[in-house]
């Protein structure tokens, strides 16, 4: 393409910052340098995860667990999520696998994980998207972490409502589980289950109790963001 046809469809169509909309400059790449610098980072894998880590006491045993942002209702990060799951911005998923995973190998402890497991999405809610939101992020921790993607290990067989619509209390309901085993796996192996978001938990222990059905099994979780 001529460089001149090329500026010309720039200014037609700008590259907006997936975080505030506003146009990106030179050098920018999906987020503008604002909303990168002030992007609510949790920092949970640097001092202390415990805020995310109450979210599974009493409920399942996890090894590690971390988020990168903080999700808010309003903002850049609520907005990148959408625009990932909504808006078919499928690069955001690996643009923030890619982050969190430069973040995770400068506290080594994730670097025992031997495979990386996404939350399943139900086939119909697939097919309609066209994607698996959280594959680009899985795919890129499991490259950074020198461990396995797999998305054949867990299925989710019930079309279950959007967790986004539902209560809390309705989130918290963990008496129907729609995920199931259907891989296999060797015996204490570690896993890693991301996801995009985490609210109250439920999904990503739904996974978990599927998983540790294999004897000896360790439990990781990585996610996009923690709402608060």
């Amino acid at each position: 393409m001529k460089r001149w046809i090329y500026d010309f469809f720039n200014l037609l169509y700008p590259e907006l910052c997936v975080g505030c909309e506003s146009v990106l400059t030179t050098g920018e790449n999906l987020l503008c340098t604002s909303c990168r610098t002030h992007l609510p980072l949790t920092n949970f894998h640097k001092t202390s995860d415990e805020k995310m880590r109450e979210l599974f006491y009493t409920r399942i045993d996890v090894q590690h667990v971390t988020s990168l942002f903080y999700y808010e209702k309003i903002g850049a990060v609520q907005q990148m999520i959408h625009q990932l799951k909504y808006r078919k911005k499928e690069e955001i998923s690996s643009f923030i696998g890619s982050w969190l995973g430069q973040e995770l190998i400068e506290c080594d402890l994730f670097m025992d994980v031997d495979v990386v497991a996404p939350v399943p999405v139900h086939p119909k809610r697939l097919k309609k998207r066209g994607y698996n939101q959280v594959a680009g992020f899985g795919n890129e921790l499991a490259q950074i972490l020198n461990a396995s993607y797999r998305d054949d290990i867990l299925v989710k067989t019930k079309n279950t409502i959007n967790q986004a619509r539902l209560n809390q209390t309705q989130r918290s309901d963990e008496s129907n589980n729609p995920y199931q085993l259907v891989g296999s796996l060797p015996q204490g192996t570690h896993v890693l289950i991301v996801d995009d978001v985490i609210t109250t938990g439920t999904t990503l222990v739904l996974c978990a109790r599927a998983l540790l059905s294999i004897s000896d099994i360790k439990i990781s979780i990585a996610t996009m963001a923690i709402s608060v």
